[in-house]
């Protein structure tokens, strides 16, 4: 008797796992290959847009949706923005963003100016999205620059901007006289080049 239990137990066995074998590996499964057509889809495409809204998964929301700074705009984060600047970007865009970085010097293409009317009028997203994403020759910074340091960096690039268009009547009485303070010389630097704006 206790033969007869075992052939069939082993029967049993041998007959749930026998139709196992059968079956077709995950990796043969239903699905769309990349770029393959998609009758039934839109445009008959496999490969769809993100929903709009859509973040990284690693990236905090507010940091990757926000049209505007999403934090202070403090000294502390201008002189982070300043010094991530200087490590990834300073080497095409120089240190005064006016792209004659060192390696364009040495051949390669040159980025456009920060000082051009287009880039001075651009909002502060795009200099986070360009660093995010690249833009023409640039490739992606994503992967070395964490979403707080590339809006350090966007606050850091309207700084420069602001300070290559400063006018000396855009200054307070009490700003004038620190100036003047600092170095007289100044003054009619700042007229001389106040008077070439306008």
């Amino acid at each position: 008797m206790s033969r007869l239990a075992g052939y069939l137990g082993l029967l049993l066995v041998l007959g749930m796992v026998l139709p196992g074998c059968d079956q077709e590996p995950m990796a043969n499964q239903p699905k769309y290959e990349t770029y393959e057509a998609a009758p039934g889809w839109p445009d008959n495409q496999s490969a769809r847009q993100p929903v709009a809204g859509t973040v990284p998964r690693d990236a905090p929301v507010e940091l990757a949706t926000s049209a505007n700074l999403p934090m202070p705009l403090t000294r502390e984060l201008l002189e982070r923005g300043q010094a991530q600047f200087d490590i990834y970007c300073s080497p095409c865009h120089a240190r005064t963003g006016y792209g004659n970085g060192m390696i364009v010097q040495r051949g390669f293409p040159a980025p456009p100016s920060f000082h051009t009317d287009r880039l001075r009028n651009a909002p502060l997203r795009h200099f986070y999205d360009v660093i995010t994403d690249g833009y023409g020759v640039m490739y992606s910074y994503a992967d070395r620059v964490p979403p707080q340091d590339r809006w350090a960096i966007a606050a850091y690039i309207q700084a420069l901007q602001l300070s290559q268009y400063a006018r000396l009547h855009d200054l307070t009485e009490e700003q004038r006289a620190q100036l003047d303070q600092d170095d007289p010389a100044t003054t009619g630097t700042a007229t001389s080049a106040e008077e070439g704006h306008q």
